[in-house]
């Protein structure tokens, strides 16, 4: 039993089922990010835990309790929304301090309150000020500040970063990391950034078409993805996805593809639970950095593989470079230390890290395990 437990959860409007049997069960303390493109049910998840919309069937506990039909105010949660949802007549101190009002908190220990929250999130300056006078980083901290202060069992984050310019994003992604650090909370957090995923999170669940996909922490999800959608969806940029042929050499596994002049090439597999698949056909899938120059290759890998290829793109980014190549009919992207010597048209000696290299059923597109 978890902090938090979803259990065998399903939502349907009329005849359309949304969430499909979602069992979660959530630690305290845990951060637990919810991800997956729109549409995908993460929004409405929440929105159950929270008790905004009602449970098809299934269970939500929290502490132990079935919160099922329990009115929202009865749950004790706090959400922040991505639209801040501040009262704009109030002044920052006010709106943070209206729920314990309403809570008929005595005025003394929601003053105590309101100074702890504000020192935390650095807004005690701004106290007196009303929300039009904030910028949008600074009404995402007196949201965070209202939810902070009424010290729930667990925080709904709904894409609260998503109003918010590139910059000032990550500036808060670092500060809601550290407030995690620092308070030791049970967040469940939404989003459709895995970048924000990733970075925040203890544990991601990837959510499609109302289906989790694969939950786990952020280093599973990216190096064992449980199929091509989680594969693709997670990382940017995304994970390389190409057709090939599981080829047996010496007893030893190999992926058999094309280079861009149709060639047939082998990589040395270091899954050798993958020569039953001899002769048939699988998806090859490998992230961007597990393709680079040789100076760039992980030292610590014991499977990098040469590939000479034809090089179509260079696209310098700055710390790295990225270069598009054509295998087995499908541009694959490799990224370069930023000072590789490496332009388009030229053929181009890679090194493929096969150690992390991962082989999906064609048909299911699941991941065959190792």
């Amino acid at each position: 039993m978890g902090f938090l437990d979803i259990r065998n959860v399903t939502k349907s409007y009329g005849s359309v089922q949304v969430l499909h049997d979602v069992d979660i069960s959530v630690a305290e303390g845990e951060f637990l990010v919810l991800v997956g493109p729109s549409g995908c049910g993460k929004s409405t998840l929440l929105n159950m835990i929270a008790g905004l919309e009602s449970v098809t069937s299934g269970e939500i506990a929290i502490r132990g309790r079935v919160v099922n039909g329990v009115h929202p105010s009865k749950r004790n949660i706090a959400m922040v929304f991505q639209s801040y949802a501040l009262y704009p007549n109030m002044t920052v101190a006010q709106n943070i301090t209206f729920g314990l009002e309403m809570h008929g908190t005595p005025r003394a220990e929601r003053e105590r309150a309101l100074a702890d929250v504000a020192k935390l999130l650095q807004i005690d300056h701004l106290l007196d000020r009303k929300p039009a006078q904030l910028s949008g980083g600074q009404r995402q901290r007196v949201a965070m500040g209202r939810a902070l202060v009424r010290d729930p069992d667990v925080f709904l984050f709904d894409e609260p970063l998503s109003n918010l310019d590139a910059k000032l994003r990550v500036d808060m992604r670092t500060e809601i990391k550290k407030l995690h650090q620092k308070l030791g909370t049970t967040i469940v957090y939404v989003t459709h950034d895995q970048i924000e995923a990733m970075t925040l999170s203890t544990r991601i669940a990837v959510m499609y078409r109302g289906h989790v996909q694969q939950l786990g922490t952020p280093r599973e999800i990216y190096d064992t993805p449980a199929n091509v959608f989680v594969a693709t969806f997670m990382g940017s940029p995304a994970m390389n996805i190409l057709p090939a042929r599981v080829a047996l050499r010496d007893g030893v596994p190999h992926a058999r593809i094309t280079d861009a002049e149709g060639a047939e090439r082998l990589l040395r597999f270091s899954q050798p639970n993958l020569a039953g698949w001899d002769g048939r056909d699988i998806l090859l899938g490998i992230r961007p950095e597990a393709i680079t120059d040789p100076e760039g290759a992980d030292r610590k890998s014991g499977n990098i593989q040469g590939l000479a290829n034809r090089v179509s793109v260079t696209e310098p980014a700055g710390s790295d470079t990225f270069v598009t190549m054509v295998l087995s009919g499908r541009d694959v992207i490799a990224r370069m230390r930023a000072d590789a010597s490496v332009g388009p048209g030229q053929d181009f000696d890679f090194a493929v890290n096969m150690d992390k290299a991962v082989a999906f059923d064609p048909q299911s597109e699941e991941r065959i395990a190792p």
